[in-house]
């Protein structure tokens, strides 16, 4: 009789234990979630994760804190998130710097994107925006071209930091027009900016929701948009390849991503309130306004982009011989 009690005692604890998981899951989320952004507050990155938190509250009915971890390109932030406990309480907002870029240009990270952290949904396609100083007198791209080979290494280009996505596309600029503009770094878009506004630096090339109100406001001049489509708010703005660079295009996202094992009924519960987010009106159109695509895509297809991009980066740093020290 003994034996039988302790046995059914002992089924009992497994099959709790085994509920236990199932439970959290289903009051998810019962506690403030953790939203990290990987850079300085500030910049594209932050402006959308403030925007998502203060949504999500909305659709999950728990307050969403958003974190700024930045550092070493954003793998300071990602490896946080990476590390964190697979519970939905720690969310990233990934860019494509840290997560599809740094692999191919640092030699050793402390974790491995693809396989650390797990896809939620991307949220936004982001226009790249290439902007001078409106004191440079070159009103197009051809212009500026013609400007840049006639000086040498006496120009500069600014970005967020070595290795950003914003350094690549200065340097293949650089590649495919035959130009010498000189990189210099900055600890995130906004010191950058402040620096091209000032004219301290020539040129930049970034995302447009960093750069779109100086634009508007007339204290930078936009040349073209470094996508291969017309940005919605700036619709007089042609490409880089409209404007005769045949071949240049770079594009940039966001999405959300959360610690690899994550529970699948987390993920998609997640998944499903940040796509009605994105469906609202009001957010497709702050989205536009801000020079950004709004996506939504399913955590399969997300994947399948971060395999895609991945690739595609890789051979761009290969390419233009972009290392960090």
């Amino acid at each position: 009789m003994l034996k039988t009690m302790l046995a059914a005692g002992s089924v009992l604890l497994s099959l709790l234990g085994l509920a236990q998981p199932a439970l959290a899951e289903a009051a998810y989320p019962a506690k403030v979630i953790r939203l990290v952004v990987p850079f300085p507050p500030g910049g594209s990155t932050d402006t959308l994760a403030r925007l998502l938190a203060e949504q999500l509250k909305e659709e999950l009915g728990q307050t969403v804190v958003v974190e700024n971890k930045a550092g070493a390109g954003g793998n300071i932030g990602g490896d946080a998130v990476a590390k964190a406990v697979p519970d939905g309480y720690t969310l990233l907002l990934a860019a494509a710097g840290p997560t599809v870029i740094n692999p191919s240009l640092y030699a050793r990270m402390s974790y491995e994107p693809l396989r650390d952290l797990a896809p939620v949904t991307m949220l936004a396609r982001e226009h790249n925006l290439m902007v001078v100083n409106p004191s440079v007198p070159a009103h197009n791209l051809k212009e500026f071209i013609a400007y840049a080979k006639a000086r040498p290494e006496q120009l500069s280009f600014g970005s967020p930091g070595n290795g950003s996505p914003a350094q690549l596309a200065g340097e293949l600029l650089n590649k495919s027009a035959g130009i010498k503009l000189q990189h210099v770094p900055y600890k995130g878009s906004g010191p950058a900016v402040a620096d091209l506004i000032a004219g301290h630096i020539t040129l930049m090339i970034d995302n447009m929701p960093a750069l779109l109100p100086y634009v508007q406001s007339g204290r930078l001049r936009a040349l073209a948009v470094a996508s291969d489509k017309r940005a919605s708010a700036l619709p007089d703005v042609p490409t880089v390849e409209e404007a005769g660079l045949k071949g240049y295009v770079v594009t940039a996202w966001k999405g959300l991503m959360a610690p690899a094992g994550t529970p699948r009924p987390i993920i998609a519960k997640l998944h499903d309130a940040t796509v009605r987010i994105l469906a609202k009106p009001q957010i497709r159109k702050r989205l536009v306004d801000l020079g950004a695509e709004p996506v939504g895509s399913t955590p399969e297809q997300f994947a399948a982009q971060l395999r895609s991009d991945t690739a595609w980066w890789a051979a761009l740093v290969k390419s233009t011989g972009t290392t960090l020290d």
